[in-house]
């Protein structure tokens, strides 16, 4: 079959996309990655072709007129490509316009905030652009999924704010990268203490130079740098061993401590494999990956789907919410959470629930199950 493949959010929603996208090319199968010019990159060194020329939403709704331009910017390469299925990341919405135009099964890949926004929501906005763009309007907001949707956590597991039939689980990848190793320092990383790995994610870091669209009250506490000085300030505090991913943000001096040790960035989902904890800004990724992993979460959350994350960490008991950005929150959350057996012994059981999710080819067998007979994926 031929996958087109579609990726409009940050890296991460291209990281997320990656794992699948190979695995459907591994199998035989063609496949396409049409995406923003900036996410081309993510794509590198894979056999896959990418074409970045998708227009970028920016701060803007990606249900306004940029979805209009997206639409008639996929349409034609979709009909020179002659796609069986379309794989779409969870927030970009042209590729179901596309598909319904040509007849063509459309698949969302779990990706932040595409787990979490209504689809009520964007029914008008999106029926605007069909109009438009001269296609057919739907009267069910559901219709986006109409081919049912992919995840990568067990049901009663997921971070999917509202579930749809048809929804099939399997397991991502631990790694997204073919090869990896950490750097020597780490295997003389003392072992007397826990080890704290701390991240602010792919997306916060773009900011570090410029203003986030928040008011300013907001954003003199969320900005990228006070979040980092929370976390690294918080992590001197506590009695352990951190290793704490920047983004390249730069930290205070007296942010700093010597058992905390800064890094621009590591290989997360292996240094997971030795840490005692997951110090986070809460993005899906991260949380799927820590879970994967069996490590417990302290979750200090900013923008987008990583509030409502932090709440369904709570709720499975997988870890806690800082409550504010301050060195103090971050101290006792950490300690806390690394006191906590019971969110340990939860964090482990969801961790082998996890394992046993059906892997990525299994996902790859039933996406050419849809694309040939056009009925929606079996799932939960």
């Amino acid at each position: 079959m031929r996958v087109l493949c579609t990726v409009i959010g940050k890296v991460s929603h291209a990281r997320a996309m990656l794992p699948l996208a190979r695995a459907c090319a591994e199998a035989g199968h063609e496949v396409l990655v049409v995406t923003l010019p900036e996410l081309a990159h993510v794509f590198a060194g894979e056999s896959l072709p990418v074409r970045g020329v998708l227009p970028s939403p920016g701060t803007a709704s990606r249900t306004g007129p940029v979805l209009g331009e997206a639409y008639r910017v996929l349409e034609p390469i979709a009909r020179e490509f002659g796609p069986h299925l379309f794989l779409r990341d969870g927030t970009e919405f042209a590729a179901t316009m596309v598909g319904d135009t040509l007849g063509i099964p459309h698949v969302s890949v779990p990706s932040g905030s595409g787990n979490v926004f209504d689809p009520a929501i964007i029914l008008k906005p999106m029926n605007e652009r069909r109009t438009e763009v001269g296609i057919p309007t739907r009267d069910d907001p559901y219709a986006i999924f109409r081919y049912g949707r992919l995840d990568c956590m067990p049901p009663e597991y997921t971070f999917i704010t509202n579930p749809t039939p048809g929804t099939f689980a399997y397991q991502q990848p631990a790694a997204v990268a073919r090869h990896g190793s950490l750097p020597p320092w780490v295997a003389d990383l003392p072992t007397d203490k826990p080890l704290v790995l701390a991240a602010i994610g792919t997306a916060l870091p773009l900011f570090k130079n410029k203003r986030m669209n928040m008011p300013e009250e907001r954003w003199r506490k969320y900005n990228p740098r006070a979040v980092l000085d929370a976390m690294v300030a918080g992590l001197a505090e506590l009695d352990c061993v951190a290793v704490v991913a920047t983004g390249g943000v730069p930290v205070r001096d007296e942010s700093r401590s010597d058992h905390v040790h800064l890094v621009e960035s590591v290989d997360q989902p292996l240094l997971l494999r030795c840490a005692q904890l997951l110090l986070t800004h809460g993005g899906y990724n991260s949380i799927r990956e820590a879970v994967t992993a069996g490590v417990p979460m302290a979750v200090l959350p900013v923008f987008g789907d990583q509030p409502r994350n932090a709440e369904r960490v709570e709720e499975l008991a997988l870890g806690a919410r800082v409550p504010d950005v301050t060195p103090d929150d971050v101290a006792k959350t950490c300690e806390r959470v690394l006191r906590d057996e019971a969110v340990a012994q939860r964090t482990r059981r969801a961790q082998r629930r996890m394992l046993a999710l059906p892997d990525v080819t299994e996902a790859v067998a039933e996406l050419e199950r849809v694309a040939a007979d056009k009925r929606p994926l079996t799932g939960s």
